[in-house]
């Protein structure tokens, strides 16, 4: 059995010297990172695609075991919507080789307004996609949560491509006021849908976002944590990223989510041991 947890990035000003050591070098966090979670999104690929030489860098940072779960870019499926960009999205395709297994699923985050009108589309899509990648799709139209027979056109365009659908739950976020500034900027931007728990493949994909309040996160993420564990005794692989509006501590509760659910399951595989924050790279003379 394996579980992968992870963070919505992997470097936050806030996490220096606490959970990565201050003077890393930017083309050292990841490595450090990887220490805590084994997974993470790629969302900055959402906005630009990086150069080959820098996701080269990142595989050279990770085990092969290491899950990115990367974004394709906004031009592909928000400004095209799907039905165009195919040079944004080669060129993309080409950046992210060499992340070989690394590369865990190409997440198609698509807008609010991609509705159950669109399907076709997203069906269209997903069949010229190459084959030999794993592909999970993220959909925010409130109709695919309210609409039985939507929510079935859905999984069945999802499951022909043998593709994921990717929950986002937000549901403890917006279940009392917010208490802080980030929570607040959450409530604007972030989705409001129902919590969706139904895997579609072998290798299910979960966001889930908290509160700012630690506790709150981890009583909100209780339904996750048997959701996962029937997962895994299903012989299913998740990645679960654990989100909180400032982010602050999300290092340290994607472990512990880990450890909730490995309390009951002893046979999972641990997490790696972190990078102690203490440690700095040696000084040198030149």
């Amino acid at each position: 059995m394996r579980l992968h947890v992870g963070c919505a990035m992997w470097t936050h000003a806030r996490w220096q010297g606490r959970f990565l050591p201050a003077r890393l070098s930017q083309g050292e966090r990841l490595r450090a990172y990887a220490s805590w979670c084994d997974a993470v999104e790629g969302n900055t690929t959402f906005y630009a695609t990086p150069a080959r030489e820098t996701v080269e860098s990142w595989a050279r940072q990770t085990a092969p075991g290491f899950r990115f779960v990367v974004k394709i870019p906004k031009p592909v499926t928000h400004e095209h919507r799907l039905t165009g960009g195919d040079d944004v999205l080669g060129t993309f395709l080409d950046a992210m080789e060499p992340l070989g297994p690394r590369l865990h699923a190409l997440w198609v985050q698509l807008p609010g307004s991609f509705g159950p009108s669109d399907v076709g589309a997203l069906a269209a899509f997903l069949n010229r996609l190459p084959r030999g990648h794993r592909y999970a799709v993220e959909v925010r139209h409130p109709a695919f949560f309210a609409d039985e027979r939507a929510a079935h056109l859905l999984e069945r365009v999802l499951a022909g491509a043998g593709a994921e659908w990717v929950p986002f739950d937000t549901t403890v976020l917006f279940r009392s006021p917010p208490t802080s500034d980030a929570e607040r900027d959450a409530w604007v931007k972030k989705p409001r849908v129902p919590r969706r728990t139904r895997a579609l493949t072998g290798h299910p994909i979960v966001r889930y976002l908290g509160r700012d309040a630690e506790e709150l996160t981890a009583e909100g993420w209780r339904p996750w944590v048997d959701t996962v564990t029937e997962w895994l005794r299903e012989g299913r692989s998740p990645t679960v990223f654990v989100h909180t509006p400032d982010n602050a501590d999300a290092p340290a509760l994607a472990r512990r989510f880990h450890d909730e659910v490995r309390a009951g399951l002893p046979g999972l595989a641990p997490l790696p041991e972190p990078v102690a924050a203490a440690e700095e790279p040696p000084l040198t003379l030149f």
